[in-house]
């Protein structure tokens, strides 16, 4: 029963057109769920009670999970219990009077122009690396949109990249500048000639995956001399450097690719920080 559920549970998340990380997330987080929930006595999801998932709670607290990631699993196993509450499963939802724990949510990391530059000349001799250190600087697009550019979306003449849907996030068209123009160029001169229409590509011509673009930038990170940075800091230095510019709040949103302007909004706190005037160009849509 519990296998049953799950699988339909995950087949539902998947028509619903959730990432596929998130749906391999949410499966892991409920199939850890219920091995606890089997080791005390319950055969079945129509058993579970609020206390047997504060009693889970505690035990994540027992193996040392942070709070960020108890309330992350909590997340998950809400929408769960919502989904067999809406498929007639169970009667009601056990989870629903369940608290999250609090934690701090740290401010995003805004690199430095010292920071930045002194990233670009760490990987100026490794083409592939600059063009995606440069495009994730010049663009603002997210690292999972990076990896899955294909040659077709790239239109240098208009100086446009064409970003495709995926899991919940629409398809939009992203402004390219002359230095993210001039870094795919370079780029494609020593890109291996291959059939792969993915446009980042290892040397064995096969996709350059998000988990080897990652660890290959937190590699430049410590060549640069980069401390507690991750990729994703150059998605908010380019928001926070398009808002400082004096780029319109709704065209940095559309370009971004946030869904609700407030979270373009949260990032109007940093324009009051000092060394914010960089040389990232800028161009509006």
């Amino acid at each position: 029963m519990w296998k049953q559920q799950i699988e339909s549970y995950v087949s539902w998340l998947k028509k619903a057109g959730k990432a596929e990380a998130t749906v391999i997330a949410y499966q892991k987080d409920i199939e850890q769920l219920a091995e606890f929930l089997m080791k005390g006595g319950k055969t079945d999801f129509q058993q579970v009670t609020a206390e047997d998932i504060e009693a889970y709670k505690a035990e994540l607290n027992t193996l040392r999970y942070t709070d960020k990631s108890v309330s992350r699993k909590l997340n998950s196993i809400k929408s769960f219990f919502r989904y067999l509450l809406e498929t007639d499963v169970v009667a009601e939802n056990p989870v629903r009077k369940v608290s999250h724990p609090k934690y701090k949510v740290a401010p995003p990391r805004v690199l430095a122009k010292t920071e930045y530059r002194a990233l670009r000349d760490a990987c100026k001799t490794d083409a592939r690396m600059s063009a995606v250190i440069e495009l994730l600087l010049q663009t603002g697009i997210r690292i999972s949109e990076l990896a899955g550019m294909q040659l077709e979306d790239i239109n240098l003449d208009k100086q446009e990249l064409f970003i495709r849907a995926h899991g919940s996030h629409g398809s939009r068209i992203v402004p390219l500048n002359e230095a993210a123009c001039d870094a795919i160029r370079l780029y494609e001169k020593i890109r291996p000639r291959t059939k792969e229409r993915t446009f980042f590509l290892t040397k064995s011509c096969r996709p350059f995956l998000v988990r080897n673009i990652r660890s290959a930038i937190d590699r430049y990170f410590k060549i640069a001399g980069i401390e507690d940075a991750k990729v994703n800091d150059l998605r908010h230095t380019f928001i926070v450097e398009q808002l400082a510019a004096g780029v319109p709040l709704v065209n940095v949103s559309k370009i971004v690719g946030h869904k609700r302007l407030s979270t373009t909004e949260r990032y109007l706190q940093f324009l009051d920080l000092e060394d914010m005037h960089t040389d990232v160009e800028i161009r509006e849509l």
